[in-house]
C-alpha cells in the first residue's frame, strides 16, 4: 500500500463593512479568494489568514468555519472561512497581480477559475453551513 499524500489547503471569503468581497487576480487563474496551503505544524485557521495577509496586505479575524471542497482525484482538501478585515490595505505579492475589495455582485461575476465561484456562493449562504463537496 503507497503512502497517501494529500494537500490541505485554507481559504478565506473576506467581506468588509460595506458588504463587499476581497479577491486577488493570481497570474494563474484570474480572480479568486486568497487562500493557500497549510503548513507543516500549522492549523487551518492559521493558515487562512496567514495566506490572506501574504496575498492581499489585509489582517483578517476568522468569523465561521463554512466548509470543505474536496478533489477527489487530485486529493486536494480546501477548507473555506468567512472573515472579516481588521488591518492593513490592499497590496499585491509575488502571488496576487491585484487585490480589492468588490460588490459580491461583480466579484462572483470576476471568478470564472473552475468551482471557486461555487465555493464563494456557499459560503455566503449561511444555510449550507458546514458543507462537504466531492468533486
Amino acid at each position: 500500500m503507497t503512502v497517501p499524500k494529500h494537500i490541505v489547503s485554507a481559504a478565506t471569503i473576506v467581506l468588509n463593512d460595506k458588504g463587499e468581497i476581497l479577491l486577488i487576480k493570481g497570474p494563474r487563474r484570474g480572480w479568486e479568494m486568497p487562500g493557500g496551503q497549510v503548513e507543516v505544524g500549522e492549523s487551518l485557521r492559521e493558515a487562512a489568514i496567514r495566506e490572506t495577509k501574504e496575498e492581499t496586505g489585509i489582517d483578517v479575524e476568522i468569523q465561521k468555519f463554512c466548509g470543505i471542497f474536496q478533489n477527489v482525484s487530485g486529493s486536494i482538501c480546501n477548507t473555506l472561512f468567512l472573515a472579516i478585515p481588521i488591518d492593513g490595505k490592499p497590496t499585491t505579492s509575488t502571488e496576487s497581480l491585484e487585490v480589492g475589495f468588490f460588490p459580491i455582485k461583480d466579484a462572483l461575476e470576476m471568478v470564472t477559475w473552475k468551482n471557486f465561484r461555487q465555493r464563494i456562493e456557499y459560503c455566503l449562504n449561511a444555510n449550507l453551513h458546514p458543507f462537504f463537496e466531492e468533486f
